[in-house]
């Protein structure tokens, strides 16, 4: 053969000063290698941040991805059972039916844009010592034809699979953290943002027999499992062709019953409650500058404009003034809602493109909606400097370059030359 939250909230009644600096926020044989066995969590990549090591105000919009856990599975994404009798030797090409589609995927996203997300699966593949894929993609959902040289008659499982790497994320963050008696220092944290991620390894396809001897945790012996070796079906003798298979066709079965789940869990988180604009908001209203520059964010006039940096003027309308509305806070961290002065709406990132980088962030009417909540990281207290992160999408907020009319937009690791901090002023 070949081969989230607990209630912190602020206190108001303070001077406009005092609430800052309070806030200042190849087709394999059948002696193939087994699968690695399950990671423990990634070491930090070269010269990336530990929890616990010294940030610095610049570091207050950035982010890095750590991976808390990691499970390799091999999985079989095509299959077709197949009798070859002592006269049906030789090449032959067979039509093999999807088992399983596995798409490469980072917390609730399938697009992989940011350099978050890549830097993460890369993580994943350092650890495991395998080329897992770090870009959008799918495994086929379509019938596969395998051409194979049959050498020995006997009942093979015709295979396509790869391994599936599942497990869950973290992000590290920059916060302030209490260093006793009173002191703070930023550090870098274990931040409020998690989920999980799938990726998968290089397809391999191949061809096993029940009589084969392969390794407990191959692909191979995924697939022959598949054939069901022990059933009277597999045991009889058959012309050549194919050979129903209740195990493969029960697996089958199954898979397609977790595909319509899957299908309808989206269709059900797609479904969103009508808007809700209950908001408590603090009594004290701030602008979001850019430290040391006469920038600072300002509310769009137009709906389907986006939040930009603008000078504060007599004309500002107040666009440029921002509360913070249903604070709460855990493990130092804030969590808001942005509610505008001007135009009365609630800073968002679009539904439609919250899955884009660099998507821009705007206003839109208020409602109980994560695409409308930020995480504030800040510096130590008397500072006003601070990060903020989308909580949806898990992006930090900054901007491409410093100039009037700049888009306020997410990106998935930050700004990396400190861009992404600002400061909370009061006005």
């Amino acid at each position: 053969m070949r081969h989230s939250r607990s209630s912190g909230l602020w206190r108001s009644g303070l001077t406009a000063l005092t609430a800052v600096a309070a806030l200042a926020l190849a087709a394999p044989t059948a002696t193939a290698a087994p699968a690695p066995a399950p990671a423990k969590p990634a070491a930090p990549a070269a010269g990336q941040p530990k929890i616990g090591d010294s940030c610095t105000s610049a570091d207050l919009g950035k982010r890095y991805p750590y991976i808390k856990s990691t499970q390799v599975v091999p999985t079989i994404t095509h299959f077709k059972g197949w009798y070859v009798t002592e006269g049906s030797t030789g090449s032959q090409t067979i039509e093999t039916s999807t088992q399983t589609v596995v798409t490469v995927q980072v917390g609730l996203s399938a697009e992989i844009q940011g350099s978050f997300q890549v830097e993460l699966l890369g993580q994943v593949g350092g650890s495991l010592g395998l080329n897992v894929q770090v870009s959008s993609s799918t495994t086929s959902s379509q019938s596969k034809s395998i051409s194979w040289d049959f050498r020995r008659p006997g009942y093979y499982a015709l295979y396509e699979g790869t391994r599936k790497v599942t497990g869950q994320y973290g992000s590290l963050n920059c916060n302030r953290v209490g260093t006793g008696n009173g002191t703070y220092a930023t550090k870098w944290v274990d931040g409020p943002e998690s989920g999980s991620y799938t990726t998968y390894t290089t397809l391999e396809e191949g061809a096993v027999r029940c009589e084969d001897t392969v390794p407990a945790s191959s692909i191979m012996r995924k697939a022959q499992d598949l054939l069901d070796c022990g059933s009277p079906a597999a045991a009889a003798k058959h012309d050549a062709g194919p050979v129903p298979s209740v195990k493969a066709d029960q697996a089958r079965h199954d898979a397609d019953n977790a595909a319509s789940a899957a299908q309808s869990l989206k269709a059900a988180q797609a479904a969103k409650p009508a808007p809700s604009a209950a908001l408590n908001c603090q009594p004290g209203a701030y602008k979001i500058d850019v430290p040391g520059k006469p920038l600072n964010w300002s509310a769009p006039l137009l709906a389907n404009d986006g939040i930009r940096l603008r000078e504060s003027t007599f004309f500002s309308a107040h666009l440029d003034n921002w509360r913070l509305c249903n604070v709460t806070e855990k493990n130092g961290v804030i969590e808001a809602t942005l509610w505008n002065w001007g135009n009365g709406g609630c800073a968002t990132v679009p539904a439609n493109i919250a899955n884009q980088e660099q998507a821009y962030l705007t206003t839109a009417t208020c409602g109980e909606d994560d695409l409308q909540r930020f995480y504030i990281y800040r510096d130590v207290p008397g500072s006003p400097k601070i990060g903020l992160q989308n909580k949806y999408t898990g992006s930090m907020l900054g901007y491409d370059r410093y100039a009037d009319g700049e888009l306020i937009r997410q990106y998935s690791s930050g700004r990396q030359d400190g861009t992404g901090t600002y400061t909370l002023t009061g006005v």
